[in-house]
């Protein structure tokens, strides 16, 4: 067994020695996991000495790391990926995302989408799901009811700016790194945010389907059971009733899609502005049943906003409906609470982040 154990070790250090020796070589743009389990060579003819100076230590932490494995540690990918992220400039990361949603505002509350709906999986209970493994970009969870329409979009989009940093910045960090940079660049307020995670490469990671909350439960409308499912959704995910409702002040930003989610329209007037604009409008305007063949949401008077039946809720349970009003009177209360809320929600199944200002 000994032998057999040493002549193991021999091979694999061999092998990543050779693998160390050849990726010398490889480009720095090189992906090496797409969002399609794809390989693409982008900006192939540069090689730069950053990238031989991170495969040098690469190597270093391998020897430890392989070691461990023998012995029953299973550490080599996070040591790996630790070294790599360091060495990520995660402000250019977000001036890029910035630029994007600069370029075209109606990206940013999709990418906030994308950044909550990677994070929103968590079960406190079992300790599985939530934002540490980047698992949205396998077809298993994309391909999710909840998750209708981000494949071809948000996932795109960060695929083009992972290809530009390579494997050091891992699709985790990416997806929730989005939605940080996605609330400031609307108007709202500073996210706390930490790099660290690391990208599982086993779709068997994919939580089940139907973590996520539904915008209807029970009998079409707003009623009891509606309250019930989001307290029985968030909190399977560690949240109380303020964090609730302060989170659900994200739908000041963005519309829904009859392609995407069945329902149609958006909650404000100013779907790209941050502001606490969404419990205004759902206390002050009179929300009646809209009648259409699609599924159940209500309409103001004026026929050009909509509310969802967990959003109404918010204004029938009693619970709940205090902490609108107090947002409703004071926007700054609720960008410190959702600020709070969101770094929660994006920290969901993670340890040991690295906390910075991006």
């Amino acid at each position: 067994h000994q032998a057999a154990t040493s002549t193991m070790k021999i091979q694999l250090l061999l092998l990543l020695n050779t693998y160390t020796a050849a990726s010398a070589f490889v480009p720095s743009g090189v992906k090496s996991n797409t969002s399609v389990d794809t390989t693409t060579c982008l900006e192939a003819s540069r090689v730069g000495r950053d990238r031989r100076a991170f495969l040098s230590g690469f190597a270093f932490a391998g020897v430890g790391a392989l070691t461990a494995e023998m012995m029953g540690i299973h550490t080599p990918s996070a040591i790996f990926s630790a070294y790599a992220a360091d060495a990520v400039d995660y402000a250019a990361v977000a001036a890029d995302i910035a630029a994007l949603i600069k370029a075209d505002p109606d990206k940013g509350p999709t990418l906030i989408r994308l950044a909550w709906h990677s994070s929103g999986t968590y079960d406190k209970m079992s300790k599985t799901g939530g934002s540490a493994l980047g698992t949205m970009r396998f077809k298993e969870e994309f391909s999710h009811g909840a998750n209708a329409g981000l494949a071809s979009t948000a996932i795109g989009w960060m695929d083009d700016i992972k290809g530009k940093y390579g494997d050091g910045l891992s699709y985790a960090d990416l997806y929730t790194l989005a939605g940080v940079v996605a609330v400031k660049s609307l108007g709202g307020p500073d996210v706390p945010w930490g790099y660290g995670r690391v990208d599982s490469m086993d779709p068997a990671d994919v939580t089940p389907d139907g973590r996520l909350p539904a915008a209807d439960s029970g009998p079409p409308g707003a009623d009891k059971s509606d309250a019930a499912h989001l307290r029985e959704i968030f909190g399977r995910m560690g949240f109380n009733d303020q964090e609730i409702v302060a989170l659900s002040g994200a739908h000041a930003l963005g519309r829904c899609h009859t392609t995407a989610s069945g329902y149609d329209g958006p909650w404000t007037p100013t779907p790209t502005l941050f502001n606490n604009a969404y419990f205004t409008l759902l206390s002050n305007l009179d929300w009646t049943e809209k009648k259409w063949d699609g599924p159940f949401q209500y309409e103001d008077k004026g026929k050009s906003l909509m509310m969802l039946p967990t959003d109404l809720v918010l204004l029938q349970d009693k619970k709940f409906n205090k902490y609108v009003q107090a947002y409703a009177n004071d926007e700054g209360l609720f960008m410190k609470d959702f600020a709070a809320a969101f770094a929660k929600l994006l920290s969901l199944g993670t340890k040991g982040l690295t906390t910075i200002n991006v």
